[in-house]
């Protein structure tokens, strides 16, 4: 299952780019610090941006993958078409609300997090870690739960 939907994404973002790497380089990181939370979460962090940057929908990863998986990732997607604070804004909103089987978006939601702010620090982009920054109150208020993936927390918390 991890094969198939490290195959999937790698299609799926084909031509995308993260800054001067191809996307999947974000999408490895991503499925990386994943791997101690299993088989699913590895998945959903493969398939995480999917649905936010191709135009594969949420029946197609369904079909592939399972209602279980789907549902995570519908949960981790953000309205392209809106401004970065109105797509937080809502994001926060949405994953405040999280709670069983579909806790799984939020242990991917903090390992997005960290890859992206483990990369930006590996750029050196004071800009856009100074924006995580900006965004980490309402982004750990509506995505931390105590003892789901306290390690990603200790690390993004450095």
């Amino acid at each position: 299952m991890i094969n198939k939907a490290r195959e999937f994404a790698n299609k799926a973002h084909a031509q995308q780019r993260y800054g001067d790497l191809p996307y999947m380089a974000h999408v490895e990181a991503v499925a990386a610090l994943l791997k101690p939370f299993g088989q699913d979460a590895m998945v959903v962090g493969y398939l995480h941006d999917v649905l936010e940057d191709t135009k594969i929908g949420i029946n197609e990863i369904e079909a592939e993958f399972g209602a279980h998986i789907a549902k995570c990732v519908a949960l981790l997607k953000d309205d392209p078409s809106k401004s970065r604070r109105d797509r937080k804004r809502a994001a926060c909103a949405r994953l405040c609300r999280v709670t069983g089987k579909e806790e799984l978006a939020l242990i991917v939601s903090a390992a997005d997090r960290l890859a992206n702010m483990k990369a930006s620090n590996a750029a050196r982009d004071i800009k856009r870690l100074k924006m995580y920054l900006k965004e980490w109150e309402a982004f750990e208020a509506a995505v931390y739960r105590p003892g789901l993936c306290d390690e990603l927390w200790r690390a993004l918390a450095r």
